[in-house]
């Protein structure tokens, strides 16, 4: 690895990468020669190939993947057995040990970064920048978690004494086995931070990544056993709907950590909640993500950020901006900036780093592109986009144009659900505070952005907006770009459950829980 190349992270736009990407493209094109491998589950530290075998296809070409194996009950319970029979000795490990081991994680992580991002690149179909990007802040985030331990003596703290002989303390202690259920879309960062939230603070894991990212999934399980975790403190089971459903069934989960739909989170919730007893759900479903352009703004900056974060990953981010508000005195112009940005934007294979879009991930999302099209034009009016594009490179995946549309009713249900894909609706006002209203009135809460120069209409942006990440004037993106320690990443409403968010330095203690300890001395021994 070559430290003197500069790291790729969401903010910094403006930096050459061009060695970066030569050297990713150097990687992508190796990545390319290992298609069509066997890829097994990782159950107690073995290679475990119970379950379908099923394949995993490209969505920027078709081109097969690997073979996979779609863990059924009998797998889960095995994998459920092994985490468990580990925990024990894990759990009783020092703080220290457990950080020190998950530090190395992070250090092979970062020596394999270009290697992860290119199978990043080829299972979902990301850009040069949002594949690095996301391979950095994996990194970072696993550090940063580490660091929060570090800095915490382990979540212990001496209390007040009632007597003198009497010894107090409170300390956080883990649970027990995690499932952690991953996305498509950011497989490695989620993953790993949902694997390193889990195992630093002290609990063995079950690892199910999404069907469509088997194989950064199983990148995140190789390294931590090359770090040197011990068997079966982190097990590996690939699989759709059904193997996530016998994960949440199996009564030795002692908590899950989830992030994708609202309705997949709300069903663990239930399901959880119908059990014997309430166990830990640490879940983020998504968001309906409004910017605010107002007079005050600098219209480039505005239109810039505004374009990023609305077709950045082809809108499939649970942070991507989709309805933005602007003044009515500067409408028309904001909106032809937009759409100048918009339509310069590169789609197409991503195969080097001038493809600003990939395609969507697969089939489902190409048809709810297409119905949300024919909605927009009927309800509203397209300014820009609505295609499906065809030919050459095209012919491979689903590519589509990113679409701008105007007119919709504030009520209009493409203004109030989330639908993952590059599709943005703009909106006139004439007060502000109306239309951070109308922000509001929606079940998400994840993120919000601002352009604003007048210090009252920013500070009404952050005092009413509702949302667990506000940003305010970024040219790098007006609803995303969260970075460990930088920008925390909480979910308010229908976006989360535990009022407290990833990337932040109240993630781990989630995953521990609280216990009192009162110890009285003798007075002899006290003496």
């Amino acid at each position: 690895m070559d430290h003197a190349l500069p790291r790729v992270t969401y903010s910094n736009v403006g930096t050459d990468f061009s060695k970066v990407f030569v050297r990713l493209a150097t990687e992508l094109r190796a990545a390319a020669g290992s298609a069509g491998k066997s890829i097994p589950n990782l159950i107690g530290g073995q290679a475990d190939e119970g379950g379908a075998r099923y394949l995993a296809r490209s969505p920027i070409d078709g081109v097969e993947l690997g073979s996979f194996f779609e863990a059924e009950p009998a797998d889960v319970d095995r994998a459920v057995v092994a985490a468990r029979a580990a925990f024990p000795d894990w759990a009783g490990r020092s703080w220290k040990e457990r950080v020190a081991l998950m530090r190395g994680v992070a250090n092979l992580l970062s020596e394999y970064k270009f290697e992860v991002a290119a199978d990043c690149i080829r299972e979902v179909g990301k850009s040069f920048a949002e594949a690095m990007g996301e391979v950095e802040e994996a990194v970072d985030l696993v550090r940063y978690y580490s660091d929060q331990i570090e800095a915490n003596d382990g979540f212990y703290r001496p209390l007040a004494r009632a007597v003198p002989v009497e010894e107090t303390s409170d300390v956080l202690r883990p649970y027990g086995v995690f499932a952690v259920i991953v996305p498509f879309n950011f497989p490695v960062a989620l993953g790993i931070g949902m694997l390193a939230g889990a195992v630093l603070a002290g609990n063995a894991v079950v690892l199910k990544p999404s069907p469509q990212a088997g194989l950064t999934g199983a990148w995140l399980a190789r390294l931590c056993a090359e770090a040197g975790l011990p068997d079966g403190v982190v097990n590996l089971v690939c699989g759709g709907a059904s193997t996530g459903q016998a994960l949440l069934e199996h009564p030795a989960v002692s908590g899950y950590a989830f992030i994708g739909s609202h309705a997949v989170g709300t069903h663990i919730l239930r399901t959880v909640a119908a059990g014997a007893y309430n166990r830990p759900v640490i879940i983020e479903m998504g968001g309906k993500n409004p910017c605010y352009v107002t007079a005050s703004a600098e219209l480039d900056v505005a239109a810039e950020g505004v374009m990023r974060s609305a077709f950045g990953l082809q809108g499939q981010k649970c942070s991507s901006c989709s309805k933005v508000y602007v003044a009515r005195e500067i409408y028309a112009e904001f909106l032809g900036k937009l759409t100048e940005r918009t339509s310069a934007l590169r789609i197409g294979a991503p195969r080097d780093a001038s493809i600003f879009m990939g395609p969507v991930i697969n089939a489902a999302a190409g048809e709810r592109y297409a119905r949300a099209c024919a909605e927009a034009q009927r309800d509203g009016r397209i300014v820009s986009g609505g295609m499906r594009l065809s030919g050459g490179d095209f012919d491979g995946g689903v590519y589509v144009e990113p679409v701008i549309v105007e007119g919709l009713a504030a009520n209009h249900h493409l203004n109030k659900d989330e639908y993952f894909l590059p599709f943005l609706s703009v909106q006139p006002f004439d007060h502000l505070e109306q239309a951070i209203a109308d922000g509001n009135d929606t079940t998400y809460g994840l993120t919000a952005g601002t352009y604003a120069q007048d210090p009252a209409e920013l500070d009404l942006f952050l005092d009413r907006a509702e949302a667990g990440a506000l940003y305010a004037n970024r040219a790098s993106g007006a609803t995303t770009g969260a970075w460990p320690g930088v920008q925390t990443f909480c979910g308010w409403k229908g976006s989360g459950v535990a009022g407290k968010g990833a990337l932040g330095p109240y993630y781990v203690q989630q995953f521990m829980r609280e216990q009192s300890r009162t110890i009285m001395r003798s007075v002899a021994k006290a003496g």
